[in-house]
């Protein structure tokens, strides 16, 4: 008995989507988010909710954060056509001084 609810809590961790504001893998992301095929459902699904704006067109950009290192971060933005589809992806690098304590 106490295996199969050991299995259970282990199974429904695994399919758990990030809580919002964690950081996703940059490359994993890029690799999983494809232009024209991506659905909002499956960015949802894959990386959690996140920071997101709203146009009043129906247009929405997303806003995932993933580790650089060093203390530095990475901005992976995405914008979703009405739809619901992924339309364009951009990956920011770090801005040289992200990290350093340095406040500019």
């Amino acid at each position: 008995m106490l295996a199969a609810l050991l299995g259970a809590a282990v199974a429904g961790c695994a399919t758990r989507a990030p809580a919002p504001g964690a950081m996703v893998g940059a490359d994993h992301f890029t690799e999983t988010v494809v232009p024209g095929r991506t659905t909002r459902a499956e960015l949802l699904a894959a990386f959690g909710p996140t920071k997101r704006v709203a146009f009043d067109s129906g247009i929405e950009t997303w806003l995932y954060t993933a580790d650089a290192g060093a203390g530095r971060s990475e901005e992976l933005v995405v914008l979703l056509d009405r739809d619901g589809i992924v339309r364009k992806l951009r990956r920011r690098p770090p801005y040289p001084g992200d990290g350093d304590g340095q406040r500019r």
